[in-house]
């Protein structure tokens, strides 16, 4: 489903929570869950905060976000498949990325046309076929390719940002190639990183380049607002809003992260799998940061406890799935519906706005569509695993907006304009 549809489809089931919310009694505080503050009637700071949360200006700078750190982790599992010498695993995978480059060239579209689209699809695609390139000489430590691809990314960061300097007068000419310059170091150290058997050092660099697309995706996302104002009006820039695309960012890398131990665990790759949960563990963390913000360091704790046991339950799902497994399959479902349920009650007794059973189920989607991943890759199906990891990851939004929602109306003051 494209990424506007979901945003519609997230607010709107955020309307419903708030909906229902209002007509209930507000239950008792869980032992489980932070503690939920008064209710109180709505005011105006927080329909200012809800408008300014839904504005297209926002939309636009959440799905920029997302489709650029989409695009690092899709290439870092297409660079992966690459190096294990998986050249299935590798199709399927940029299968999945090329995807992303037709949907980023969508969201340009949207700002400058069918013309700028074909142009933008053109330099971003070369860009990948050179990372290709660095990949393909990092694998045979051919340090004359490796160079090669480097001067090659060179040029293509100055055409890249003469394309978008020419097209955006808030964007000054060289700034979107320095931006680039980080992105492209941190891609290159995780092709070396994975190239020589370094697994952390390779998904550490994959990591960082996904969080950095951030400094790329906010600069963009604003000049184009700023400059079309009627088309993308509205604050992208409120605090509400930092709390709506770090969540989003968060919980759409959360998947990819996932999809790391898991693929190396597929793979027989002890030391991948270790690499790839401590990165995930990472972002874990950042996610608990985000609660513990809002709602306190308890809260924070007893996040880590729920969403770090539920990775558990991944993994042994996926340990099932290696070996065929049925029954420890179900066993692992069967936890993660008790999971589901646990954390709903920890969201729901924090907040008046997220009616019991909301997130219950909205975490259904969640953990099958990893699983259905896991299931494919352990197959080999690579084309349709991707393909199905990438769904996951874009559903990801319908889980970020309504808590994101929820935690603005609540607190209005803190995250007003």
């Amino acid at each position: 489903m494209h990424r506007s549809l979901l945003r519609l489809s997230t607010f709107a089931l955020a309307a419903v929570f708030t909906a229902a919310a209002c007509s209930q009694a507000a239950p008792g505080t869980s032992q489980a869950s932070p503690t939920r503050a008064p209710s109180a009637a709505p005011s105006a700071s927080a329909a200012a905060s809800a408008a300014t949360l839904t504005s297209k200006s926002a939309d636009l700078r959440t799905t920029l976000n997302l489709q650029l750190s989409e695009h690092v982790y899709l290439a870092g599992f297409s660079v992966a498949e690459a190096l294990l010498g998986n050249t299935p695993g590798f199709e399927g995978g940029a299968a999945a990325l090329d995807q992303n480059s037709v949907e980023i060239g969508k969201t340009i579209a949207a700002a400058y046309g069918p013309e700028a689209e074909k142009r933008f699809l053109e330099l971003w695609r070369s860009h990948i076929g050179m990372f290709v390139a660095y990949t393909q000489a990092s694998a045979k430590k051919d340090a004359a390719g490796k160079a090669k691809a480097v001067a090659d990314l060179d040029g293509y960061r100055k055409d890249f940002d003469a394309f978008l300097s020419g097209a955006n007068p808030n964007l000054p000419k060289g700034a979107v190639a320095d931006l680039l310059n980080t992105h492209v170091g941190h891609i290159a150290g995780a092709v070396d990183g994975i190239a020589a058997g370094d697994f952390a050092k390779g998904f550490d660099s994959l990591k960082a380049a996904g969080d950095q697309t951030q400094k790329i995706a906010d600069p963009l996302a604003g000049a184009i607002s700023k400059q079309f104002p009627d088309k993308f009006p509205g604050n992208g820039a409120s605090k509400a809003v930092d709390l709506r695309v770090s969540m989003n960012n968060l919980l759409g890398s959360h998947v990819y992260l996932a999809g790391l131990p898991v693929r190396m665990a597929l793979a027989g790759s002890d030391p991948g799998f270790k690499a790839g949960a401590a990165v995930l563990d990472k972002n874990s963390v950042e996610l608990g940061k985000n609660i513990g913000s809002v709602y306190g360091a308890p809260a924070e704790a007893r996040f880590l406890e729920l969403w770090r046991a539920h990775i558990g339950m991944f993994v042994a799902y996926t340990q099932g799935a290696a070996k065929n497994d049925a029954a420890a399959k179900d066993k692992a479902v069967k936890d993660l519906d008790g999971y589901r349920k646990d954390f709903d009650a920890f969201l729901s007794g924090a907040n008046p706005n997220l009616p019991k059973g909301a997130v219950e189920q909205l975490l259904v989607m969640h953990v099958n569509g990893i699983a259905k991943s896991v299931d494919l890759l352990a197959a080999k199906d690579y084309k349709s695993g991707y393909a199905n990891l990438k769904t996951a990851e874009d559903h990801s939004i319908m889980l970020a907006d309504p808590i994101t929602a929820a935690i603005v109306k609540q607190f209005p003051d803190k995250l007003g304009n």
